[in-house]
Order: structure tokens, then C-alpha cells, then sequence
């Protein structure tokens, strides 16, 4: 199961990405407002992925991105961003960050995304952490 967690306080923005994602039997998905929300949601649970929105209101998502790593550096998070690509890299440089995605993501976006989230989890899934 692929549990992912989008972060909008617009819901339109995410909803074909949500529609694509949800058509999934293997993806669980839940939503949240904002990102301090999100960050307590995640300070006692765990997600595959996050896909939060440029600007969640009480933080962007910049932002959100730098407290994540707080929070648990091991989650995935993809941003919303309309910044050129290496002006995202430099921006988000060090965040952990997954995946940029454009403002209103679409069908073929949210099918990349799953196939490089899949392919992410089927690499780790074989690596034993405890030595064992």
C-alpha cells in the first residue's frame, strides 16, 4: 500500500492529480489544509509521500519542506512550484524534496509521479536496514 498525503487549502489545484492517484487500489490518500496540520498529522504518522502546494497559507511550501526533514527526514515530498527547473533545484536544494510539480498537475503528472514513487519503494524494499 502507498500512502500518500496531499497538503492544499485549495483542493481544486490537486484534484485531477487526486482523481488518478485514488483510481489506484494500492494508494491510500488523505488530505489536509495546511502544513502545520500536516506536520502534526505526520509527527505521529507516516506517509510514502507528500505532495504539498506552493502556498498552504501558514507556510509555503518551501517551507513545509524544511520541517518535514524535522519531522522524519525518510518521507518523500513532491512541491507544487511554477519556478524554471534549476531555479527549483537551487531553491529546494537540500529539502529532500521527491519531485517538482507544475501548479495543476495533471493526468500525466500523477502518473509519473506513482510510477517513480513505485519504483523508489521496489529499490528499497529489499534493503535490510538492521544488518541482518
Amino acid at each position: 500500500m502507498i500512502r500518500l498525503l496531499l497538503v492544499t487549502p485549495y483542493k481544486k489545484s490537486l484534484f485531477e492529480l487526486a482523481s488518478v492517484m485514488e483510481k489506484n487500489d494500492d494508494v491510500e490518500l488523505t488530505w489536509t489544509e495546511s502544513g502545520k496540520k500536516a506536520l502534526d498529522m505526520l509527527s505521529e504518522t507516516s506517509v510514502d509521500l507528500v505532495v504539498t502546494d506552493e502556498n498552504l497559507g501558514d507556510m509555503t511550501g518551501l517551507e513545509f519542506a524544511n520541517k518535514l526533514l524535522r519531522v522524519n527526514p525518510m518521507i518523500n515530498c513532491a512541491l507544487l512550484s511554477p519556478l524554471p527547473s534549476d531555479e527549483f533545484h537551487e531553491a529546494s536544494e537540500g529539502l529532500g524534496v521527491f519531485a517538482q510539480l507544475p501548479l495543476l498537475p495533471v493526468k500525466e503528472d500523477a502518473e509519473k509521479l506513482l510510477k517513480h514513487l513505485k519504483n523508489l519503494k521496489d529499490l528499497t524494499a529489499g534493503i535490510n536496514i538492521g544488518g541482518n
